[in-house]
């Protein structure tokens, strides 16, 4: 299991990833939000704190939650009840107070992932609109029967889209998911895909732009 270790600290964010990696895990450590929000498709899971140099942790999570699922585990110092309330309504999957136990911090993790993938295997893996037909786990697109060749990047783009049907999903969740950033040139290159996309499935309609916010996969 690939885990992404969040912590500033290096006494304790060294020991963390050693003491994981001992026990099996491919643990790895980042010292900001922003250094996960980009990779976090690299993961299985986040061990998260919330005390971190570029930004209070239950930020990032909130942003990480608009583009993934990921199983997350807030490990911190505060031991409030706000702070917890706060991490678990805010996405969390389970919130541990430092200084952790390893033994349970690693039982708490087979419980999330465990969790995580249950929910992951009853989730809708074929979306059927119109006559297109899209299968995630097979990541395959078919038009009228006929299967479509999309790149890596369009198959992202529509993966992203028919998750939430009908329902509105903006330009900066879209590069954040697929490219881990928002600058100019990545604006630039999801319009290319967007583009080359919509002419792969000739079908007009299918994707709506909502002018200045994002796209639509249906009605």
């Amino acid at each position: 299991m690939r885990l992404a270790v969040v912590e500033d600290d290096d006494g304790v964010g060294d020991a963390l990833v050693e003491a994981l990696n001992a026990r099996g895990y491919r643990a790895e450590r980042k010292r900001r939000g922003a250094d996960l929000l980009i990779a976090h498709r690299d993961y299985d899971a986040v061990i998260l704190d919330l005390g971190l140099p570029d930004g209070d942790g239950l930020q990032v999570l909130r942003r990480l939650r608009e583009v993934s699922s990921v199983p997350v585990l807030i490990l911190t110092a505060r031991s409030d009840e706000r702070s917890i309330v706060r991490g678990l309504r805010g996405g969390a999957d389970d919130y541990l107070v430092k200084p952790p136990r390893i033994a349970e911090l690693v039982a708490r993790l087979e419980t999330v992932t465990r969790r995580a993938a249950a929910a992951a295997r009853q989730a809708q893996s074929v979306i059927v609109t119109g006559d297109v037909r899209v299968d995630l786990g097979a990541r395959v697109v078919e038009v009228a029967g006929e299967p479509v060749s999309l790149t890596q990047k369009e198959f992202e783009l529509v993966e992203a889209l028919v998750e939430r049907p009908g329902a509105a999903v903006s330009r900066q969740q879209l590069m954040d998911r697929i490219w881990g950033d928002a600058f100019v040139a990545v604006s630039r290159s999801l319009d290319v895909h967007m583009t080359g996309l919509r002419a792969k499935l000739n079908r007009p309609g299918l994707i709506t732009t909502i002018r200045g916010y994002g796209y639509r996969w249906g009605q």
